[in-house]
């Protein structure tokens, strides 16, 4: 397994992480003994980031993931998220200190832990002063109840306003072959700050596993039913919005070329490209099942050459798929 730094946290996170969404819902049906055993193994290998939030499945995903790392809480790097998905909330978020207070005691009851490693911000709440907000998580770190703090999905004045108050530790954003908007403000700012970086999305939300056609029917309880759409967000209508699926379609099957010159898969490419990035920490993946875990652990130990690194440019630019969509991650 291959271990990076944590910004400054002091922690070794392993280059891949399970991203812990999917159990949560959102995704179709997912069967929790499966997730269980591929939790497991990912920690048999040596993976040891796992990161939840409370807004997956209002909970639901942080008692799963308890249950998948029973007496195994030791070997692993729990990073979970608040702040968002609060119905009694304006626009849905909600980071008062109150809030965090509350928040917090939630999740280390769902986690079955008396601290997690990351606490995070899920996404900016701009109807409360920054400055609390770093204030109370803060206080988490001084109470031994947080080890580190971070934020995801902030703008560049977000996280400068933040970092005025308390510095930021762990920063969480999209980054795959098809979303590459972090790499002009974002990620040159969390690498001058040593703020660790956290890579999700990394295979494009299934686009990049190769396993995606134009007949595909995804269920009705997963949210890529709707083609992009997601409450407020426009996170992903780049990638399944029916003016660029199937050119995002076509580029994928050129990838595919890309991965066989390798002797790897496509997902092991896509997640090779991620962590090239040197400002990335760890990259997450969802898995459902052992056997993604593998596969997935077969993107470390090489890398991409130059020359395959530009023809992969070459191929999003022949089809036409958007890799720099022109707007920010939500429509407000």
């Amino acid at each position: 397994m291959e271990y990076r730094q944590f910004g400054q946290t002091g922690i070794k996170i392993s280059a891949v992480g399970i991203g812990c969404w999917e159990i949560g819902g959102g995704y179709g049906s997912i069967e929790e003994a499966d997730f269980i055993k591929a939790v497991n193994r990912a920690l048999d290998l040596g993976i040891n980031c796992f990161d939840s939030a409370e807004a997956y499945g209002f909970g639901a995903s942080e008692k799963s993931l308890a249950k998948a790392l029973g007496s195994r809480r030791k070997d692993a790097v729990i990073t979970t998220k608040f702040g968002s998905g609060y119905p009694d909330a304006q626009n849905y978020r909600d980071s008062s200190a109150k809030r965090v207070a509350a928040s917090i005691e939630n999740s280390l009851a769902n986690l079955n832990t008396d601290y997690v490693d990351v606490y995070m911000v899920h996404w900016p709440d701009v109807n409360t002063p920054f400055e609390e907000t770093m204030g109370a998580l803060d206080n988490l770190v001084k109470q031994g109840k947080v080890r580190a703090i971070g934020i995801s999905n902030f703008r560049l004045n977000q996280i400068e306003e933040s970092m005025r108050a308390r510095h930021i530790d762990v920063a969480q954003y999209c980054w795959n072959m098809f979303d590459r908007r972090m790499q002009t403000e974002i990620f040159p700012y969390c690498r001058e700050n040593k703020i660790g970086v956290m890579a999700y999305g990394s295979l494009a939300y299934g686009m990049l596993t190769g396993t995606l056609s134009e007949e595909k029917a995804f269920e009705k309880g997963d949210w890529r039913s709707k083609r992009g759409q997601l409450m407020n967000l426009n996170l992903f209508q780049h990638l399944f919005g029916p003016e660029h699926f199937l050119k995002n379609l076509r580029a994928v099957e050129e990838l595919k070329a890309v991965a066989t010159r390798y002797g790897k898969s496509l997902p092991q490419l896509a997640l090779r490209w991620t962590l090239s990035n040197p400002v990335i920490s760890t990259a997450l993946v969802g898995c459902r099942k052992p056997n993604e875990v593998d596969d997935n652990v077969g993107a470390l130990g090489w890398s991409i050459s130059d020359a395959d690194m530009k023809e992969i440019d070459a191929i999003f630019a022949r089809q036409g798929a958007v890799t720099m969509p022109n707007v920010w991650l939500e429509t407000i």
